[in-house]
């Protein structure tokens, strides 16, 4: 069993002292829209892996890759403008703390701003992630355990204004991949009681603020 931080778009005051040293985790998830330094501390204060995806208020990631202890982007030493300590899965899979972490980042497009997708344009990249979940599947028989994301699927959980309305393209996307959870943020409850939703056999779950969860690799649950 994996137990897991999860935080999203309110920052918890209790979780940038010491306080956040009470809990006991193997790996920390971001769903986006946080400041950095707050996720670097998290990082530091913990010690344990860290994976996010970027939300809309966060600054554009893409494009980077690290090699040789040195971060590129198109092939040019550059300087990642992201957390120090997190790794970032968005439109990746990664395996950590023996969990299968999918990501895909960013809001519905309503300005100009970054980590914005179109409807169409993010149902490409969750084909492309799905793609890439059947092929990690066929070489080891494991499947995704969670699809971390920052928005959450259209009509489940979502808002009717336009920049809090969720994707589509997510139903089609965790029938495909049948992850156990999907994580996401944006959605910020205002001390409404979430409920619990689910699509198909997975757990949907609103991480804004912070959430504790175990997680069994490789299983189909979570507490």
């Amino acid at each position: 069993m994996t137990r897991v931080l999860t935080v999203s778009d309110e920052v918890v005051e209790s979780l940038w002292t010491d306080q956040v040293r009470r809990h006991s985790v193997d790996l920390v998830l971001a769903a986006g829209d946080l400041p950095f330094d707050y996720l670097e501390y998290l990082a530091n204060a913990l010690e344990q892996p860290c994976v996010l995806v970027p939300g809309n208020h966060d600054a554009d990631l893409g494009g980077f890759a690290r090699k040789h202890g040195l971060w590129l982007r198109d092939g040019f030493p550059a300087r990642w403008p992201g957390p120090q300590g997190w790794l970032d899965t968005d439109g990746r899979i990664v395996d950590v703390a023996g969990l299968r972490i999918a990501g895909l980042g960013g809001s519905i497009r309503y300005s100009e701003g970054p980590n914005q997708w179109t409807e169409r344009q993010q149902s490409r990249r969750a084909n492309r992630l799905v793609r890439a979940a059947h092929r990690r599947y066929r070489r080891d028989g494991r499947g995704v355990d969670v699809l971390l994301t920052h928005s959450p699927p259209r009509g489940l959980g979502d808002r009717e204004d336009p920049p809090h309305r969720g994707f589509r393209c997510l139903h089609d996307a965790v029938r495909r991949i049948r992850p156990a959870l999907l994580l996401h943020g944006h959605i910020h409850p205002h001390g409404e009681n979430i409920p619990e939703l689910r699509l198909d056999s997975t757990r949907v779950v609103n991480t804004v603020g912070y959430r504790i969860l175990d997680i069994q690799p490789g299983g189909d649950h979570a507490r």
